[in-house]
């Protein structure tokens, strides 16, 4: 919004429906310009950040892929085990706020390199910290926590540097990109996990994952960060801080729908395998651990190309953020529904697959909303709702858990999969907006 510049003899260029046009007072001070990335070098960036999500990701599942390698090695119990891959979780929520704020203030490439160097030393070092002693349990559990904290400035730190280098008709489609890094970054360490395990041990795993986390930054300082300009100016915001933010029911709507798909997308992941397992115990393991995340790579970034479209044809940000969620959270819990009925392998392979790819259309609705309302702070705004998604990620996995264990029914997780994302829906329908919320002076005026 704020990000639509003003012609030399004063019309307003515009980026959305003819009805939604920004238009400043006399006592209005224009906001400054920000340091948009040219074309060519926006797509460097592009390659580079896709590559490094998916890096981010390698890391991440490194330590669960080798979770049964390591308790067999170390004797670990169950408990244990959920011990140390817990870790990660209270260490990504702690970081998300800080990194975002300081992505607003120093710019976010900075950030992501050094976080990107510090989960690589961390990854290095996990195996040598597995053979320090006698107390291999706590030293892994703390270089898990250390993982979280490094990676939790990650996505906020994406939000940041979204909003301060891409035009807004830009944004759907590059966040999209990045969040499909993620899921192919799920696939590689997979793959990777079943070719080095039985070969060279689970140590391999975390110095093939740190020696590539190590190239890629050092690739990005050699030709995109050494002999940079500094960082973009702040844009101007009002004199309220920044958490008054949290009083605008826009706001409120975005982060609530974005708790309500981290909810529903953290118990798909943790209880998809345990339901194929249980549900079709003579199924091949790779066709449902594999197809799904295969479809979410695609749709993400399909979904972020349509939403830009759309924008740049004219539709207003707010309708199609909107339109972007309805498929994310709405169409695609028609297909989580299909799963409670009696279903063959291939529907539900079909129905999780199609589910999955529908709420990777989050990513050009809740997830670069934040970046429509608030581009002065977007980094540390998107660490706050982040946390929160992640948060009530865990805490929604507990709870479907019990719900199997005590109904011994998935109909229920599904359900409750469902209602979810039917209320997170419907508060960001009714309230959702793509107007900026950080500048009070600006007045909003129809014009036709």
């Amino acid at each position: 919004m704020a990000d639509r510049p003003t012609s030399v003899d004063g019309c307003n260029y515009l980026n959305g429906s003819v009805l939604d046009v920004t238009v400043y007072t006399a006592n209005e001070k224009e906001p400054e310009v920000r340091n948009l990335w040219p074309r060519p070098l926006a797509r460097k960036w592009t390659v580079m950040l896709f590559m490094g999500t998916c890096l981010l990701y390698c890391a991440r599942m490194a330590m669960p892929i080798c979770a049964v390698s390591l308790a067999t090695s170390f004797h670990w119990s169950k408990i244990d085990s959920g011990l140390v891959l817990g870790g990660f979780f209270w260490g990504y929520c702690f970081t998300q706020i800080l990194g975002g704020h300081a992505s607003d203030k120093m710019g976010g490439e900075r950030v992501l390199f050094i976080s990107a160097v510090s989960w690589a030393l961390i990854t290095a070092g996990t195996p040598l910290l597995a053979h320090l002693g006698s107390h291999t349990l706590a030293l892994l559990t703390m270089a898990r926590f250390l993982m979280g904290l490094t990676q939790g400035v990650f996505f906020p730190s994406l939000a940041s540097l979204c909003s301060q280098r891409v035009v807004e008709g830009e944004r759907g489609f590059l966040m999209s990109t990045m969040n499909s890094g993620s899921h192919l970054g799920t696939l590689l360490a997979g793959g990777m996990g079943s070719l080095m395990l039985d070969s060279y041990g689970w140590e391999s795993m975390f110095y093939t994952i740190s020696f590539l986390s190590g190239l890629w930054a050092l690739i990005v300082w050699l030709c995109l960060l050494k002999g940079s300009e500094s960082p973009p100016k702040q844009m101007e915001t009002s004199k309220d801080p920044q958490w008054s933010l949290l009083k605008k029911r826009p706001v409120w709507a975005m982060v609530f729908a974005h708790m309500c798909l981290s909810s529903s997308f953290y118990i798909l992941l943790s209880w998809l395998p345990t339901y194929f397992k249980e549900s079709f115990p003579h199924a091949t393991g790779w066709v449902y651990n594999v197809i799904p995340w295969l479809a979410a790579t695609v749709s993400a970034l399909v979904g972020g190309y349509i939403s830009d479209f759309l924008i740049n044809q004219g539709y207003s940000v707010a309708l199609v953020r909107k339109i972007m969620q309805f498929f994310a959270m709405g169409v695609s819990s028609i297909f989580i529904v299909l799963l409670s009925g009696a279903v063959t392998f291939p529907t539900a392979v079909i129905c999780v697959s199609t589910a999955v790819g529908l709420s990777t259309f989050s990513i050009s609705g809740v997830s670069v909303n934040v970046q429509d309302l608030a581009p002065s702070c977007a980094g540390a705004l998107y660490g706050f709702m982040n946390m929160l998604g992640a948060f009530m990620g865990l805490v929604s996995v507990s709870v479907s858990g019990y719900l199997i264990e005590v109904t011994l029914s998935w109909a229920t997780v599904f359900s409750l999969i469902t209602l979810v994302n039917v209320t997170g829906l419907g508060i960001f329908l009714i309230f959702g907006d793509a107007r900026r919320v950080d500048l009070e002076d600006y007045s909003w005026v129809i014009v036709i």
